[in-house]
């Protein structure tokens, strides 16, 4: 019962933040492991890359079809494919990803560090003097993030596609709104927040397992529960990252009043300057920076 404590779950926590922290910081350390960086992307990818290609398009024929029956609803048909894309670029292409890359290519590297933990082979290269996080830990978290930009790309398109399969022909949407509606909605800036967020789940799928692997403990069933727990760990701050960075950018996003609106605008008044120009206003009497932004019962300013 201790590991249930909420004290071990905070050490525990701490610890992770901890190899966040190593791996942030020996990344630009010499001698870095290209070989060993290829050949975990080379196999990150190979094992991710058909299921994620095959999850896409479920998911973006699912997108397709509640937003095609909501739109043809709403009288608004040739707003589906930007909403189809927009749904799919910035909101279920990374999740996808980072679902695919914690689940396949985390357990393996859970599995792989593990493995080498109950075999000593970590405690032999601390001994040695040879840093695991750099060695072992720092390509594969590299890797995974590389593959992670990799696979949105592919889940974009895939997703996209089979939005446009779905749309057309069993909803006999029309061909040339849904291409020409991309731009309506959807901009390059959603598809580099997309590209971010994928970078961002991959570096946090892969730390997990590393932390998981390394940590792992009582044999080979030691090493299955450190799997277990190492997706299920992944899964749930994945949702919790999401939901952060989705907040945080509409935050950024929150729109403004239009600039006619705002104080570059033109003075209300007949005599059409604009403001802070101080020039006296032959119709009302008051200067143009005093007269607006005002509400009508408030006093003008005289000359």
């Amino acid at each position: 019962m201790a590991a249930l404590s909420p004290v071990a779950g905070v050490r525990q926590s701490g610890r992770l933040f901890a190899l966040f922290l190593d791996v942030g910081r020996l990344t630009f350390r010499r001698p870095f492991q290209f070989r060993e960086f290829i050949q975990q992307a080379w196999f990150i990818a190979s094992v991710t890359i058909l299921p994620t290609a095959l999850v896409a398009i479920p998911f973006g024929a699912v997108i397709a079809l509640q937003l095609g029956n909501l739109t043809r609803q709403l009288g608004a048909q040739s707003f589906t494919g930007a909403a189809s894309v927009l749904a799919i670029i910035r909101e279920a292409s990374p999740i996808v990803c980072a679902l695919l890359i914690a689940g396949a290519g985390g357990s393996a590297i859970c599995a792989d560090l593990g493995s080498r933990k109950i075999r000593d082979e970590i405690d032999a290269m601390e001994v040695l003097g040879i840093s695991a996080v750099q060695r072992l830990v720092v390509p594969r978290v590299l890797a995974c993030m590389v593959v992670a930009m990799a696979l949105n790309g592919v889940v974009s398109v895939v997703g996209v596609g089979g939005g446009y399969f779905f749309n057309v022909v069993l909803q006999n949407g029309t061909p040339g709104a849904y291409l020409a509606s991309f731009s309506a909605l959807a901009q390059i800036q959603d598809l580099w927040a997309g590209e971010i967020k994928a970078l961002i789940f991959g570096a946090i799928a892969a730390i997990v397992a590393a932390y998981k692997g390394l940590n792992a403990g009582g044999g080979p069933k030691g090493v299955g529960d450190a799997v277990n727990q190492s997706v299920v760990v992944t899964f749930l701050l994945l949702f919790f990252v999401n939901f952060v960075l989705t907040a945080v950018r509409a935050g950024w996003r929150t729109p403004r009043a239009p600039r006619s609106t705002r104080s570059a605008g033109r003075c209300p008044s007949t005599c059409g300057r604009s403001p802070g120009r101080h020039a006296p206003c032959a119709a009302t009497r008051r200067r143009c920076c005093g007269c607006w932004p005002r509400s009508p019962s408030a006093p003008g300013r005289l000359r």
